[in-house]
């Protein structure tokens, strides 16, 4: 869950105790290889959007507007459901359903679409803010390719309690951490640690520390948890909620839609990094795709200056996913799962 002893050993080096924050700045850095091909850049710039972020849009005028297909119907039941694409995949709604999907994908929207005169209509928010970005978006490039992960809590922070065991959180969001970056810096990322031991980071220094080496991308490793309940299950992805729409999940905290953050500037690239984790983490591990969604209340995401996600892979409050969790053979595949989504 985001706050806002490793239950198995670590897999680089022969460190088995919290490194000194106050020494290190609490990082871990692992080697980047020499030779790294930069993602090629789609010269084709996004087309103008014809929705005012306020109002309601016809979704046949839109896509007409673009120069592409109309909404094709695909279903009427449970309710009726329209698919739009481009050559770059397929976004389908359900009318009266903020839960839509990009090819195959969970994605959360803002509003539900709605009929209106016997049209489908999408508003202006989402138009600019989730399906503009998928339909036209062009290709996600990282620079220098330099990561941040983030294992969530720490210290006197442990999170989320499993409901098998007295373990917690901060123990697997570690030990997923660090079975993750030698992972990603064979496959050309220059990896850094907001923690490589059970130390307390403040959240404000996690941030911090993404600015300080630079960072392209940040992120957040957590489990997810609604004890007592025990029913709730599969993988969630967060991006900040973009200004002038309503998150997925509050948990009770304000949720104003005229806040902008920092990282609001980097809501494309964002979002499409959290497609790209959610599909192929769901995938690879069989966790079921609860969707990309939306928060504002995330601390570690507000103040990012570079695209920046959260991941909730499993249940803690779940006995069959807490199961899987604690089994270090599924961290191993979680991390690799993670490790080439970012390929």
């Amino acid at each position: 869950m985001p706050d806002e002893t490793i239950s198995s050993p670590p897999v680089m080096g022969d460190e088995t105790s919290p490194l000194n924050w106050a020494e290190t700045n609490g990082t871990r850095q692992f080697p980047k290889p020499q030779s790294i091909q930069p993602v090629a850049r789609n010269a084709r710039p996004n087309p103008p959007s014809t929705a005012p972020l306020t109002t309601w849009t016809s979704l046949d005028g839109w896509a007409a507007a673009n120069k592409i297909s109309a909404p094709r119907l695909i279903s009427r039941v449970p309710v009726a459901a329209y698919a739009i694409g481009t050559a770059k995949g397929t976004m389908v709604l359900d009318i009266g359903s903020r839960e839509a999907s990009w090819n195959g994908t969970s994605i959360h929207l803002g509003f539900a679409p709605e009929f209106i005169d016997d049209q489908v209509f999408v508003h202006g928010a989402d138009l600019q803010r989730n399906i503009e970005p998928l339909l036209f978006g062009q290709p996600l490039e990282f620079g220098n390719r330099v990561i941040v992960i983030d294992p969530g809590h720490g210290g006197k922070e442990a999170g989320a309690k499993s409901v098998l065991n007295n373990h917690y959180e901060k123990e697997y969001t570690l030990d997923l951490a660090l079975r993750l970056a030698p992972l990603l810096a064979t496959n050309g990322w220059q990896v850094f640690l907001t923690r490589s031991g059970d130390v307390d980071i403040a959240l404000s220094n996690r941030v911090t520390l993404a600015e300080s080496h630079h960072a392209d991308l940040f992120i957040s490793l957590h489990f997810n948890s609604v004890a007592p309940d025990e029913t709730a299950v599969g993988l969630e992805t967060y991006c900040l909620t973009p200004p002038g729409m309503p998150s997925t999940l509050t948990r009770g905290f304000p949720d104003i839609w005229s806040q902008v953050f920092p990282n609001n500037a980097f809501n494309a690239q964002s979002l499409g990094v959290a497609i790209r984790l959610q599909s192929v983490v769901a995938h690879e591990t069989g966790l079921e795709d609860r969707g990309v969604c939306r928060a504002r209340f995330i601390g570690v995401l507000r103040g990012q200056r570079r695209p920046a996600v959260l991941l909730e892979a499993g249940y803690l409050s779940n006995p069959h996913e807490a199961r899987q969790i604690e089994n270090p053979g599924f961290r191993q595949k979680l991390a690799q799962a993670i490790a080439d989504a970012l390929k």
